[in-house]
């Protein structure tokens, strides 16, 4: 038994009073040997972090742009009078009706249009009875010009023999001319009584073409889509149109687009038009994409035709997808999977459980997915969630999506 100096027992913590003595002495002597043993053992190596992972796989991805907007004509023909001042006696069309093109839409009155026609026809009358009398008048004178002529010939002779004084034959000479005079009196009177009836006879044919306007016709085909007419109303050009008709009833949709969208579209792609969240999808194509961009909204303008009209009216408001790129076999990643920097799309990329940053080039985006047309393989493996737990370089416990999910996201990088 060791034997201690009391002050060396003063010193003895409590604990060697409680276990005795020789307990204490006991464990202090195996101390350094336990000590030296558990700082000795190895350090276990740490666990690593669970990180979910997507394969690279080939999928069928869709490029679409959704859009909104209003339905609206394509094409509006205005239908308005030719005849001014004159009642409309019948309407003949309504809104909603379909119309051929000449298909009569309004009467107007044409009492006054006959009225005038009757006044102009007996102008013409008169005007040829004019062009008969001085056609005869022309006769005349040219007989008594004739005569004249004849006897200032025959005076003339005889001023030679000496038989008839001068003054005789000069006088019969001035009256010939005389006589030429009024035949060019009477072929001037024939040509101005010729061109009043050349005149009435346009004003005949102007008179029927406004009794013909009497009659208002559809210039084209289509739908009417307003009436502004009303039977006693008095027609005039400068007031609103009698009728606008869509012509061929052709509707479009004018879908405002955003800017990156914009330049997306052409003419001729397939568009699903929706009404309302659970109504029949109505088909269309893109007829037209403006070229120009509102600087106020940023906003651009595509007009899509559609198929069937009788599915839309006007103004009502639609939602557009249109289909501008479509891929049966890409390479597709989660979206989450491809970050970006200075030198483009990049993905982290795991092989044997370490994390390399790969540069890729991306294609087709649909909905969580993201086509890749540059940089993977299929059957690789990327981080679901690139950059937000790992490094490049980082050694992983990858764990597949799918297990992942069905662990109910209880993973790293979820």
């Amino acid at each position: 038994m060791t034997t201690l100096p009391l002050a060396s027992l003063r010193r003895l913590p409590l604990l060697a009073v409680l276990i005795g003595l020789p307990g204490f002495l006991h464990a202090q002597e195996a101390t350094p040997a336990s000590a030296t043993e558990h700082a000795e053992a190895p350090t276990p190596e740490a666990a690593l972090p669970a990180i979910t992972v997507s394969e690279v796989k080939p999928v069928h991805l869709v490029d679409r742009v959704i859009a909104s907007g209003l339905v609206d004509a394509v094409e509006e023909v205005t239908v308005q009078t030719l005849v001014e001042g004159q009642p409309i006696d019948a309407l003949l069309a309504d809104v909603g009706d379909t119309v051929q093109a000449g298909q009569v839409l309004a009467r107007l009155s044409t009492s006054t249009l006959e009225l005038q026609l009757s006044q102009l026809a007996a102008n013409r009358a008169s005007t040829e009875a004019q062009i008969a009398q001085a056609e005869a008048s022309l006769v005349q004178a040219n007989a008594n010009a004739q005569e004249a002529e004849r006897v200032a010939r025959r005076n003339a002779e005889l001023v030679q023999a000496g038989s008839v004084p001068q003054a005789q034959a000069d006088q019969t000479a001035a009256a010939a001319q005389a006589a030429q005079a009024s035949v060019r009196v009477a072929e001037q009177g024939i040509a101005s009584a010729r061109a009043q009836l050349e005149l009435v006879d346009a004003q005949i044919a102007n008179a029927q073409l406004q009794l013909s306007r009497a009659e208002v016709k559809a210039p084209v085909g289509g739908l009417v889509v307003a009436r502004n007419a009303q039977v006693g109303a008095i027609a005039s050009a400068a007031g609103l149109p009698m009728f606008t008709i869509v012509r061929d009833s052709a509707m479009e949709m004018r879908a405002e687009v955003s800017e990156q969208d914009l330049l997306k579209l052409a003419a001729g792609q397939e568009a699903r038009l929706t009404a309302l969240e659970g109504s029949d999808p109505i088909v269309g194509r893109v007829r037209l994409v403006e070229p120009a961009i509102d600087p106020q909204t940023r906003l651009g303008a595509a007009r899509i035709q559609i198929d069937d009209p009788t599915q839309v009216v006007k103004g009502m408001f639609l939602t557009a997808e249109v289909i501008v790129a479509e891929d049966d076999d890409a390479l597709a990643v989660p979206v989450t999977a491809v970050g970006s920097g200075p030198d483009g799309a990049t993905v982290m990329r795991v092989r044997d459980s370490v994390v390399e940053r790969v540069p890729v080039s991306t294609g087709i985006r649909d909905g969580g997915m993201i086509g890749i047309t540059a940089g993977l393989e299929p059957g690789d493996l990327v981080v679901t969630k690139a950059g937000a737990f790992v490094r490049d370089g980082d050694r992983i416990n990858p764990v597949p999506a799918d297990t992942s999910a069905a662990l109910g996201g209880q993973v790293e990088g979820e």
